[in-house]
């Protein structure tokens, strides 16, 4: 009876119009507090958790889990080379590759890029390339018609579309030491790659036999690529498979290239939840203040409780269950809005951009160029739990100068 009692008092003392106004704009302070910190932090969890999202499903399913490239030169045997990878367990599919670092030509602009030969039916086994291609250009790439799929950020510098032709001009080497002229391929563009990222500014896919054709390395390949079935562990098996190989090979994974971003999304993640804790903290810590000039304007009010028979417990109850339902009602209206804000950053973003005409991640430097967003429940239990869960703290230290009121005193004094 007495828990319910004092969450009924504790209920009717927070609704309860305050008689001191200050105590009233402390309390709502301390609200407002918590609601700011809860919504701010899942904002920021849920923009690391798109960032996440984005490496993941966009980057890491494009580009090679894991490389085998040639010490010596290219690799003739390339294809004993799959053979022996895919017979590792953690390995699910290999595919040659060809590299060209090459300049991209049109008009006046030039542009240095990694032209890339691959085999679009291995490709597709390694990584979903092909998802960000339109589906009939993917089915009609194939060797000896000059095709190149170009990233559109390459085409958007160049100023070139579907159906247009550019340059290539790409290195030669020969048995001389003299600086020979570039060799130069006109190519026609029959695709775009939009990945929205860093990759699209500087990537050409050409099919592997034109590619082989162009660097002049007949039936070898620059490498062979791999899939990895644990994606985080991606080193360590491309090590692993690599020691059985019959060449001399540099073994190379998506972690050398991109492994600092997985790093800094989860450093960044980490000194959020500091930050949480620390935010939601001092505004917590608000409620002291709160509940400490509560105790002071309603000490009448627990002087006739403890003549009526109410114990210390029931009076430290009735404060703590004050102090709660300021944590829970900022708790809850911060999670609200965050969440609302959090699972449509992405447009609110670009709305933002659109106003004022600047761009705030930039696709040539980062690997995307838009702010991702995702909304885990799991985030929004943890942040809310630990803002109730500092609020009760925060109520204790009043709620025990509370219990300890002396009735007789304090109602002689009025």
């Amino acid at each position: 009876m007495f828990s319910s009692l004092s969450l009924f008092i504790g209920g009717r003392f927070s609704r309860a119009k305050q008689r001191n106004k200050m105590v009233s704009f402390i309390s709502l302070s301390s609200t407002i507090g918590i609601t700011v910190g809860v919504a701010v932090i899942i904002i920021g969890l849920s923009a690391m958790n798109g960032f996440e999202r984005e490496l993941k499903d966009r980057v890491l399913s494009v580009i090679a889990h894991g490389e085998f490239e040639g010490v010596r030169g290219p690799i003739l045997e390339w294809q004993s080379v799959m053979t022996q990878a895919e017979k590792h367990p953690d390995i699910e599919a290999a595919a040659p590759y060809v590299t060209i670092t090459a300049l991209a030509e049109k008009g006046n602009k030039v542009k240095a890029i990694e032209v890339r030969g691959i085999d679009p039916q291995l490709e597709s086994q390694v990584s979903t390339i092909s998802d960000y291609v339109d589906g009939e250009v993917w089915q009609r790439f194939v060797p000896n018609k000059k095709q190149v799929v170009l990233g559109q950020g390459v085409a958007k510098f160049l100023g070139v579309s579907v159906g247009d032709y550019l340059t290539l001009m790409i290195p030669t080497s020969g048995s001389t030491t003299r600086v020979q002229a570039p060799k130069r391929v006109r190519v026609q563009v029959v695709g775009l790659l939009k990945l929205n990222g860093q990759i699209d500014h500087n990537l050409a896919i050409v099919p592997i036999k034109d590619a082989q054709q162009y660097a002049q390395l007949g039936d070898a390949v620059t490498g062979v690529s791999v899939k990895v079935s644990d994606v985080l562990n991606a080193t360590q098996i491309v090590r692993e498979a690599g020691n059985t190989l019959n060449v001399y090979v540099y073994l190379r994974s998506w972690q050398q290239d991109y492994g600092f971003l997985y790093r800094d999304i989860q450093l960044v993640r980490t000194i959020m939840y500091l930050v949480m804790v620390l935010v939601i903290g001092v505004a917590s810590f608000n409620i002291v203040s709160t509940l400490m000039m509560a105790v002071k304007d309603r000490a009448g009010e627990i002087a006739i409780l403890r003549t009526m028979g109410a114990t210390d417990g029931l009076v430290k109850r009735i404060f703590i269950w004050q102090g709660v339902f300021s944590g829970v009602l900022g708790s809850v209206v911060g999670s609200v809005f965050g969440v609302l804000v959090a699972a449509n950053l992405t447009y609110l973003i670009k709305l933002l951009e659109n106003i004022i005409g600047h761009q705030f991640l930039s696709g040539d430097i980062y690997f995307v160029d838009f702010l991702p967003s995702q909304v885990i429940w799991t985030d929004i239990l943890l942040v809310s739990g630990t803002a109730i869960l500092l609020s009760l703290l925060a109520t204790w230290y009043p709620a025990s100068r509370a219990a300890k009121l002396n009735p007789a005193s304090v109602l002689s004094s009025k």
